[in-house]
């Protein structure tokens, strides 16, 4: 019993002294390791130089320990990390063709550099005619689907999680999430069919009526992309807002009855609250793709008749990549990587709001 305090006395003063060792710059102490072996100084005088070389020699005996004891989590991970590797960052060597004047015989490295320092593709690209409409029209389409598809979500979820009937719910999500599942070719296929002004159900009774081409309309544009955007993804968009609000206690709600709330109330009081982290979080990754709008959709929809509000910097980048006669590829790599790092400003600026909220 002697031996087992005097024991324990002598860990407890190991701990003390490796406290004291680390916190401080200097000190006389020697340090101890579970072997017993000497790993810290002996003498007075050591510098900060050689405890966080001490420090460093025992993480890494750690995590070799630790390395042993899980190294099945280790090898379950290194598949995912293979391909993000492989597929998101080894692709990024090709940023280097927006610096230079690619010429594909030559390759990415023989090619020659850009002039003005590297920057001469996205000067042509910030004087370009095409510029200002581009990035107009990107913005006002972003803005107006962020402005409308996120409400519609929230409240389809919001409507779900009230309704009394089950199977009325699980009718309503099949019939909202089955167009999500619809390829963009046809999906546009069902637009053209239904707004054609001379055959189709609705073009057809805007233009004898009120004289309105929809598919034609250069002003209707953004609002037929947008809204049949939320007939498409509105459910399934509702799907990560249902979650939430499966999460909320539902006691909350039996003492929000009991206190005479009404159903409004509870949404305001009960419900919003729950949803808001998770509404903070899309609108963060949302706002970081303002400018990076799918093309298929748009070029799908786009006529000679629309193409002034049709045109965005995706499908520009796309026409002057792949379609044009003489295909410039540092010219498009420079444009994809300024919607790039403006996503990336627009998602620190939205995360450093969101954290004031």
């Amino acid at each position: 019993m002697h031996q087992n305090t005097e024991k324990t006395a002598f860990n407890t003063l190991k701990i003390d002294v490796l406290k004291k060792w680390i916190g401080t710059k200097r000190i006389g102490y020697r340090l101890y390791g579970q072997n017993g072996s000497i790993i810290g100084p002996a003498k007075g005088g050591d510098t900060l130089k050689t405890q966080n070389a001490i420090r460093q020699k025992i993480g890494k005996e750690n995590f070799g320990r630790y390395f042993k004891a899980h190294w099945q989590l280790y090898l379950m991970m290194a598949f995912p990390v293979a391909v993000l590797l492989i597929f998101a960052y080894a692709p990024m060597y090709g940023i280097l063709l927006a610096f230079k004047n690619y010429q594909v015989s030559l390759g990415i490295w023989g090619s020659p550099w850009a002039d003005h320092f590297g920057m001469n593709n996205f000067i042509r690209f910030f004087n370009n005619y095409n510029f200002s409409e581009c990035l107009r029209n990107t913005i006002v389409i972003s803005l107006y689907s962020l402005l409308v598809t996120m409400p519609c979500s929230i409240l389809l979820a919001l409507s779900l999680n009230y309704a009394r009937k089950i199977w009325f719910r699980k009718t309503v999500q099949m019939i909202t999430y089955c167009p999500y599942f619809i390829s963009t070719i046809v999906f546009v296929g069902i637009i053209n069919i239904i707004m054609d002004s001379r055959a189709g159900i609705l073009g057809k009774f805007f233009y004898e009526n009120f004289g309105i081409n929809i598919l034609g309309s250069s002003s209707l544009f953004p609002s037929l992309y947008v809204w049949s955007g939320v007939w498409q993804g509105v459910g399934f968009g509702a799907i990560i807002y249902i979650a939430a609000l499966a999460g909320v206690d539902m006691e909350q709600h039996e003492a929000a009855i009991i206190d005479g709330a009404s159903l409004l109330q509870r949404i305001r009081y009960v419900d919003f609250p729950a949803i808001l982290p998770t509404a903070v979080i899309m609108m963060i990754l949302n706002v970081g793709g303002i400018l990076n709008i799918g093309y298929e959709k748009i070029l799908a929809m786009q006529n000679q008749n629309n193409m002034g509000t049709s045109e965005v910097i995706t499908t520009y980048s796309y026409k002057v990549s792949l379609v044009s006669t003489f295909p410039d590829y540092s010219y498009s790599t420079a444009i994809g990587l300024f919607q790039s790092l403006v996503g990336l400003i627009l998602i620190l600026i939205t995360n450093k709001l969101a954290d004031k909220l």
